[in-house]
Protein backbone atom coordinates (compact mmCIF):
# COMPACT_ATOMS: atom_id res chain seq x y z
CA UNK A 1 0.00 0.00 0.00
CA UNK A 2 1.01 3.34 -0.95
CA UNK A 3 0.40 6.46 1.18
CA UNK A 4 0.82 9.97 1.03
CA UNK A 5 0.35 11.92 3.91
CA UNK A 6 0.73 15.55 4.13
CA UNK A 7 1.62 18.33 7.02
CA UNK A 8 1.09 21.63 6.77
CA UNK A 9 -0.63 22.21 10.43
CA UNK A 10 3.00 24.30 11.67
CA UNK A 11 5.03 26.88 10.43
CA UNK A 12 7.00 23.66 7.96
CA UNK A 13 5.32 22.16 5.16
CA UNK A 14 5.74 18.46 5.15
CA UNK A 15 4.50 15.24 2.77
CA UNK A 16 6.06 11.94 2.91
CA UNK A 17 5.33 8.83 1.10
CA UNK A 18 5.03 5.48 2.50
CA UNK A 19 5.39 2.02 1.35
CA UNK A 20 3.40 0.12 3.93
CA UNK A 21 5.19 1.15 7.23
CA UNK A 22 8.28 2.20 5.19
CA UNK A 23 9.35 5.45 4.47
CA UNK A 24 10.28 6.09 1.00
CA UNK A 25 10.22 9.85 0.58
CA UNK A 26 9.95 12.60 3.25
CA UNK A 27 10.03 16.38 2.58
CA UNK A 28 10.07 19.29 4.93
CA UNK A 29 10.27 22.87 4.05
CA UNK A 30 10.29 26.27 5.67
CA UNK A 31 11.09 28.41 2.86
CA UNK A 32 9.40 31.86 3.69
CA UNK A 33 6.73 30.95 1.61
CA UNK A 34 3.50 29.87 2.19
CA UNK A 35 1.67 26.65 2.34
CA UNK A 36 -0.22 27.18 -0.50
CA UNK A 37 3.10 28.10 -2.45
CA UNK A 38 4.91 25.09 -1.30
CA UNK A 39 2.50 22.17 -0.45
CA UNK A 40 1.83 21.45 -4.54
CA UNK A 41 5.19 21.67 -5.61
CA UNK A 42 6.93 19.44 -3.24
CA UNK A 43 4.09 16.45 -3.91
CA UNK A 44 4.58 17.08 -7.34
CA UNK A 45 8.54 16.57 -7.24
CA UNK A 46 8.60 14.19 -4.64
CA UNK A 47 6.32 11.69 -6.51
CA UNK A 48 8.25 12.21 -9.89
CA UNK A 49 10.98 11.50 -8.68
CA UNK A 50 10.07 8.09 -7.32
CA UNK A 51 8.33 7.88 -10.52
CA UNK A 52 4.56 8.00 -9.32
CA UNK A 53 1.52 9.94 -9.78
CA UNK A 54 -1.77 10.38 -7.97
CA UNK A 55 -2.92 7.33 -9.35
CA UNK A 56 -0.34 5.29 -7.51
CA UNK A 57 -1.16 6.57 -4.38
CA UNK A 58 -3.94 3.98 -2.23
CA UNK A 59 -4.23 6.22 1.17
CA UNK A 60 -4.12 9.67 1.73
CA UNK A 61 -3.32 10.91 5.28
CA UNK A 62 -4.17 14.58 6.58
CA UNK A 63 -2.80 16.23 9.48
CA UNK A 64 -6.16 18.01 10.70
CA UNK A 65 -4.64 20.08 13.89
CA UNK A 66 -4.20 21.76 16.45
CA UNK A 67 -2.13 24.00 14.64
CA UNK A 68 -2.10 26.71 12.14
CA UNK A 69 -5.88 26.93 11.33
CA UNK A 70 -5.21 28.76 7.77
CA UNK A 71 -2.50 25.57 7.45
CA UNK A 72 -4.39 22.90 8.37
CA UNK A 73 -7.38 24.22 6.14
CA UNK A 74 -4.83 24.29 3.09
CA UNK A 75 -3.87 20.49 4.31
CA UNK A 76 -7.65 19.59 4.34
CA UNK A 77 -8.55 21.42 1.24
CA UNK A 78 -5.84 19.37 -0.77
CA UNK A 79 -6.68 15.86 0.45
CA UNK A 80 -10.56 16.56 -0.03
CA UNK A 81 -9.87 17.68 -3.74
CA UNK A 82 -7.34 14.62 -3.99
CA UNK A 83 -9.90 12.16 -2.67
CA UNK A 84 -12.55 13.06 -4.30
CA UNK A 85 -11.51 13.30 -7.97
CA UNK A 86 -9.57 10.36 -7.64
CA UNK A 87 -11.68 8.39 -5.73
CA UNK A 88 -8.54 7.53 -2.67
CA UNK A 89 -9.75 6.88 0.77
CA UNK A 90 -8.58 9.56 2.64
CA UNK A 91 -8.21 9.81 7.07
CA UNK A 92 -7.68 12.68 8.83
CA UNK A 93 -5.30 12.40 11.59
CA UNK A 94 -4.38 14.83 14.96
CA UNK A 95 -1.29 16.27 15.44
CA UNK A 96 -1.18 15.16 18.94
CA UNK A 97 -1.41 11.53 17.42
CA UNK A 98 1.38 12.12 15.45
CA UNK A 99 3.81 13.15 17.94
CA UNK A 100 3.00 10.81 20.44
CA UNK A 101 4.38 8.64 17.64
CA UNK A 102 7.62 9.91 18.25
CA UNK A 103 7.79 8.11 21.28
CA UNK A 104 8.60 4.49 20.34
CA UNK A 105 9.09 2.80 23.84
CA UNK A 106 6.33 1.75 25.65
CA UNK A 107 4.47 3.79 28.61
CA UNK A 108 1.74 6.26 28.32
CA UNK A 109 2.82 9.72 26.57
CA UNK A 110 1.47 13.23 26.66
CA UNK A 111 1.50 14.73 23.55
CA UNK A 112 1.77 18.87 23.99
CA UNK A 113 1.52 21.83 21.52
CA UNK A 114 2.21 25.23 22.95
CA UNK A 115 -0.64 27.78 22.08
CA UNK A 116 0.84 30.55 24.26
CA UNK A 117 0.55 32.39 27.74
CA UNK A 118 0.85 29.19 29.31
CA UNK A 119 -1.93 27.44 27.48
CA UNK A 120 -1.45 23.87 25.52
CA UNK A 121 -3.26 21.42 23.31
CA UNK A 122 -2.96 18.39 25.23
CA UNK A 123 -3.52 14.70 24.66
CA UNK A 124 -2.28 11.01 26.20
CA UNK A 125 -1.61 8.13 25.13
CA UNK A 126 -0.28 4.60 25.75
CA UNK A 127 2.04 3.03 23.37
CA UNK A 128 1.27 -1.21 23.65
CA UNK A 129 3.89 -2.52 21.78
CA UNK A 130 3.70 0.02 18.84
CA UNK A 131 -0.23 0.32 19.32
CA UNK A 132 -0.86 4.19 20.51
CA UNK A 133 -4.08 4.31 22.22
CA UNK A 134 -5.72 7.10 23.27
CA UNK A 135 -6.03 7.55 27.18
CA UNK A 136 -7.23 11.14 27.07
CA UNK A 137 -9.03 13.34 24.51
CA UNK A 138 -7.91 15.77 22.45
CA UNK A 139 -8.60 19.19 24.62
CA UNK A 140 -7.32 22.74 25.48
CA UNK A 141 -5.96 23.44 28.58
CA UNK A 142 -4.09 25.86 30.76
CA UNK A 143 -0.50 24.08 31.69
CA UNK A 144 -0.99 24.65 35.58
CA UNK A 145 -4.24 23.27 35.80
CA UNK A 146 -3.27 19.96 33.17
CA UNK A 147 0.05 19.46 35.64
CA UNK A 148 -2.91 19.56 39.08
CA UNK A 149 -4.67 16.89 37.12
CA UNK A 150 -1.74 14.21 36.06
CA UNK A 151 0.12 15.07 39.41
CA UNK A 152 -2.87 12.85 40.98
CA UNK A 153 -1.03 9.53 38.68
CA UNK A 154 0.71 6.77 39.85
CA UNK A 155 3.25 6.20 36.60
CA UNK A 156 5.64 8.26 34.58
CA UNK A 157 4.19 9.90 31.80
CA UNK A 158 6.65 10.88 28.25
CA UNK A 159 6.32 14.78 27.34
CA UNK A 160 6.20 15.22 23.50
CA UNK A 161 5.77 18.52 21.63
CA UNK A 162 7.16 22.16 21.59
CA UNK A 163 4.71 22.03 24.62
CA UNK A 164 6.66 19.71 26.29
CA UNK A 165 10.32 21.52 25.54
CA UNK A 166 8.41 25.43 26.20
CA UNK A 167 6.97 24.30 29.64
CA UNK A 168 9.63 22.05 30.47
CA UNK A 169 10.56 22.94 34.08
CA UNK A 170 7.42 23.53 35.14
CA UNK A 171 6.78 20.15 34.28
CA UNK A 172 9.70 18.88 35.56
CA UNK A 173 8.89 20.88 39.26
CA UNK A 174 5.50 19.83 39.20
CA UNK A 175 5.98 16.06 38.31
CA UNK A 176 9.82 15.63 39.64
CA UNK A 177 9.82 11.90 39.88
CA UNK A 178 7.08 10.91 36.80
CA UNK A 179 8.23 13.01 33.72
CA UNK A 180 10.88 12.02 30.99
CA UNK A 181 11.48 13.89 27.75
CA UNK A 182 12.87 12.82 24.54
CA UNK A 183 15.13 15.01 21.99
CA UNK A 184 12.40 15.05 18.75
CA UNK A 185 9.63 17.25 19.60
CA UNK A 186 8.71 18.11 15.85
CA UNK A 187 6.07 16.83 13.71
CA UNK A 188 6.67 13.93 11.01
CA UNK A 189 4.64 13.46 8.17
CA UNK A 190 6.17 10.30 8.01
CA UNK A 191 4.70 9.75 11.47
CA UNK A 192 1.44 11.29 10.42
CA UNK A 193 1.62 8.41 7.67
CA UNK A 194 1.96 5.95 10.06
CA UNK A 195 -0.44 6.79 12.14
CA UNK A 196 -2.94 6.54 9.04
CA UNK A 197 -2.18 3.87 8.45
CA UNK A 198 -3.04 1.96 11.56
CA UNK A 199 -6.69 3.60 11.84
CA UNK A 200 -6.75 2.29 8.24
CA UNK A 201 -6.27 -1.03 9.33
CA UNK A 202 -8.12 -0.64 12.45
CA UNK A 203 -11.04 0.58 9.89
CA UNK A 204 -10.99 3.77 11.79
CA UNK A 205 -11.91 6.53 9.11
CA UNK A 206 -11.64 9.66 11.05
CA UNK A 207 -12.95 12.78 8.75
CA UNK A 208 -10.55 15.15 6.75
CA UNK A 209 -12.27 18.06 8.78
CA UNK A 210 -10.29 20.23 10.69
CA UNK A 211 -9.99 19.46 14.57
CA UNK A 212 -10.38 22.56 16.30
CA UNK A 213 -9.71 23.22 20.52
CA UNK A 214 -10.40 26.88 20.74
CA UNK A 215 -11.78 29.54 18.51
CA UNK A 216 -9.18 31.23 15.80
CA UNK A 217 -7.32 34.22 17.67
CA UNK A 218 -9.31 36.70 15.26
CA UNK A 219 -12.15 35.37 16.59
CA UNK A 220 -11.13 35.37 20.37
CA UNK A 221 -10.23 39.25 19.83
CA UNK A 222 -13.48 39.95 18.61
CA UNK A 223 -15.43 38.48 21.27
CA UNK A 224 -12.85 40.41 23.98
CA UNK A 225 -13.92 43.69 22.48
CA UNK A 226 -17.71 43.18 22.30
CA UNK A 227 -17.49 42.06 25.92
CA UNK A 228 -15.70 45.71 26.93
Amino acid sequence: MKILSIDTSSRLCGIAVLENENIIKEVSQNNGLTHSETLMPIIKESLEHLNLNLHDIDLLVCDKGPGSFTGIRIGVATVKAFSDSLNIQAIGISSLEALAYNVKENGVICSLIDAKNDNVYVSVFENINGNYILRRNYSAENINDLLDELKIVEYSITFVGDGAVNYKSIITSALPNKCSFIENNTLSAYNLGLAGLSHYKKEQFDDVAPLYLRKPQAERMLENKNET
